[in-house]
């Protein structure tokens, strides 16, 4: 059955590629995801379905639906000089995905306390999801495009149902922004996940023992002169709250 909780949004994410980088091969230029979406990357499609800075999303779990493939292809990056350089990717190939997230309010942000309107944003998350998303879902990179559509988690076969555990060693899990963490500086999370049959139980972000510093970071204020109210965009284009 699907969740009927009121923060909660269930949806399947699939593409052609996706590159969820491990950081460890960053240094050379040589980018190789990850074998599973991060924690992050997840939660930068749900913030792409729907998002405001009311709110917080939290990914649940991820149900990985196809049997995990790669691709290596040459691309042609960016320098910051100026130009292109050569080098070699490696992407997972042909994904598909189940997601269970829920948001929860963001306490950093008091001064946007009377937009904690449950209902109003599960509504209007479940009618983005329905759209495919309110911006552009991308899975890890900007290269690799996705698709968003509501689904029922855990509904369906999935190729890795017998698989039984596989341990993927340490990997990112997310960031801790200032804004949503609190505090001054940027930190990056790490942990050890373990799939079960195709499906990983994420640990809350704070729950995550492993941190390093990344660097120091300010906190951007809103208030009612610069954020728009979700009723007053939807009056606009036309959707009812």
């Amino acid at each position: 059955m699907p969740d009927q909780s009121r923060n909660s949004i269930e949806f399947s994410l699939r593409g052609r590629h996706a590159l969820f980088t491990d950081p460890l091969t960053k240094v050379g230029g040589e980018k190789c995801s990850y074998h599973v979406p991060t924690y992050e990357a997840l939660k930068g499609a749900a913030k792409s379905i729907y998002w405001k800075p009311t709110l917080v999303w939290v990914i649940d779990q991820v149900r990985v639906m196809r049997r995990i493939r790669t691709q290596t292809k040459g691309t042609k990056p960016l320098e910051f000089s100026g130009g292109n350089t050569l080098a070699i990717y490696t992407f997972l190939h042909d994904v598909d995905y189940q997601v269970r997230a829920h948001f929860e309010w963001n306490l950093h942000r008091p001064e946007l306390a009377a937009d904690r309107i449950e209902g109003k944003h599960h509504e209007i998350a479940r009618r983005m999801l329905a759209r495919g998303g309110r911006q552009d879902i991308f899975l890890g990179t900007r290269d690799c495009q996705g698709y968003a559509e509501p689904c029922v988690f855990g509904e369906g076969p999935s190729e890795l149902d017998e698989d039984g555990e596989l341990a993927l060693g340490l990997m990112f899990h997310g960031f801790d922004y200032p804004d949503e963490a609190g505090g001054d500086a940027l930190h990056a999370r790490f942990w050890r996940p373990t799939m079960v049959n195709g499906v990983i139980r994420f640990p809350r972000p704070e729950d995550c023992a492993q941190r390093r510093f990344v660097r120091k970071m300010t906190v951007k204020r809103f208030g009612v002169g610069n954020l728009c109210d979700v009723s007053d965009e939807l009056a606009r284009s036309g959707d009812a709250v």
